[in-house]
């Protein structure tokens, strides 16, 4: 899968390129991730890419000009799947998305900055608006990190496990079960009995049981209206 990033400050995503499962997939040619510095394609002779917004208000927007050539110079490469805008107003990020986006081939997210964008590059480029929660970030750098890496662990080959994907928090609609390693006692705290049983049945029956009583606790709202926890 090919990532690109549009930019102001593509060494940031150097990172990606240094650290865990991100690192191996891009080792292994998974994934290639190419960070597009924005500034590139600014028509000022300052590289200038912001601009006041019409009609007054605080701060400034990205101007359309820089983002409908760097987004058209990708295009002439190829069409990609989605050119995703990130930015707080957008559709909320999940686990299913994720899932969803990584059967594409190509990806660019477009970071904002400042007061986000002018309208018309993401009328005229976005094929979906994108938010990582209900909050709001200096720009779109962190949230472009987060959908690189939840989609490039999803990619056949990323994990060392493949079955880690499937039974990680969100992936059944739920959250994960509680884990525990060794020691079996640790100052007085033990693992649960059924986990040292070697009964395999009766394990995936309690942490069943676990996910689904964690998630009322703390997501209930994953549960689809129910709350009901089964025996």
């Amino acid at each position: 899968m090919r990532f690109d990033v549009i930019t102001i400050f593509p060494d940031m995503f150097r990172v990606l390129s240094q650290f865990s499962i991100v690192q191996r997939a891009l080792a292994k040619g998974i994934v290639e991730i190419n960070p597009v510095d924005l500034r590139d394609y600014s028509l000022d002779k300052h590289r200038k890419v912001d601009d006041y917004p019409y009609g007054g208000g605080a701060g400034m927007l990205l101007k359309p000009e820089p983002l409908f050539g760097a987004i058209e110079a990708i295009q002439a490469e190829g069409t990609p799947d989605q050119v995703i805008f990130l930015t707080p107003g957008g559709v909320p990020y999940s686990q299913q998305l994720a899932q969803e986006l990584s059967g594409c081939k190509h990806i660019v997210l477009v970071c904002g900055h400042y007061e986000g964008f002018d309208q018309r590059a993401v009328d005229g480029l976005a094929t979906m608006e994108l938010s990582i929660g209900d909050y709001v970030l200096t720009g779109g750098e962190i949230p472009a990190m987060v959908v690189v890496d939840s989609v490039t662990r999803l990619l056949p080959g990323a994990l060392g496990n493949e079955e880690s994907a499937l039974e990680e928090s969100f992936s059944g609609g739920k959250l994960e079960h509680p884990q525990y390693t060794r020691p079996a006692v640790f100052r007085g705290l033990e693992v649960p009995q059924v986990l040292l049983s070697g009964n395999h049945a009766e394990i995936t029956r309690w942490r069943e049981r676990m996910a689904l009583e964690r998630t009322n606790q703390w997501r209930p709202e994953l549960l689809s209206g129910t709350n009901c926890i089964e025996d």
